[in-house]
């Protein structure tokens, strides 16, 4: 029967992984490239075919030459047009819009839509590594909106690696002391940024920090935020929590 590479002749065959390949099958594929051809199990023939090889692997395969597991001729062969994907750790900046993505999909997909993953959460996602890369991120994801115990996903929600990292604060808008500063701080800014932004309407803000009004309430009480009063309005100045 026809295998593989002959059920692509005028394709594309995809190889995923081949810095995994054992020496034996580098020399056929090195064959398949430089003659066109390849001899099925049993031929007393060859077959010609015509396919364009895309290849991908997350090894080093400059280092695999050099310590001798991988084909140096068959490399060159491959690395006519090679693309560089970086790891999802240095591109940072995606990382809160894939995983708000992944949680929509994932509501969806679970029939959660009620669920909501705090913006105070997005620094732990961008903190982390991510060996697994992309799909480990919707992984992640997916295994939050299954076993979340309430509609509001909280620090806890997230598996033990995130929470032990130090948020990455990078993409937040806003500008950061050079001394530092921490998770409740980080809170207390974009709470005070959204009340501005809206006048002090609970509502609106609290809609925009997908929050409930009761819960920005109690974060209002808890960092002391009261809008200042406008000092003509009462002949004198009134202290507030919010410097």
């Amino acid at each position: 029967k026809k295998g593989k590479v002959e059920t692509a002749d005028r394709g594309t065959v995809f190889l995923d992984e081949v810095g995994e390949m054992p020496p034996e099958l580098q020399v056929k594929l090195l064959r398949l490239i430089q003659q066109g051809e390849i001899a099925k199990v049993g031929a007393t023939g060859t077959i010609r075919v015509d396919v364009r090889i895309v290849a991908a692997t997350h090894r080093d395969l400059q280092a695999m030459i050099e310590d001798g597991s991988f084909r140096e001729d068959l490399y060159y062969r491959l690395s006519v047009i090679p693309l560089v994907l970086p790891p999802l750790r240095e591109r940072a900046e995606d990382i809160p819009e894939l995983a708000l993505h992944f949680f929509q999909k994932m509501k969806e997909k679970h029939g959660r839509p009620d669920l909501i993953l705090l913006p105070s959460l997005l620094p732990y996602f961008s903190g982390y590594r991510w060996p697994g890369n992309v799909r480990e991120l919707e992984n992640l994801i997916e295994r939050i909106v299954v076993m979340a115990r309430s509609n509001d996903i909280s620090l806890s929600d997230l598996p033990a690696p995130l929470q032990r990292q130090e948020p990455a604060l990078d993409f937040l808008p806003m500008e950061l002391p050079h001394s530092g500063i921490n998770i409740e701080a980080i809170e207390k800014e974009l709470i005070l940024r959204a009340l501005k932004k809206f006048d002090w309407n609970q509502s609106r803000a609290a809609r925009f920090l997908d929050l409930s009004r009761k819960t920005l309430i109690y974060r209002m009480e808890k960092f002391g935020l009261r809008k200042q009063q406008d000092p003509t309005e009462s002949g004198g100045h009134r202290g507030t929590g919010a410097a």
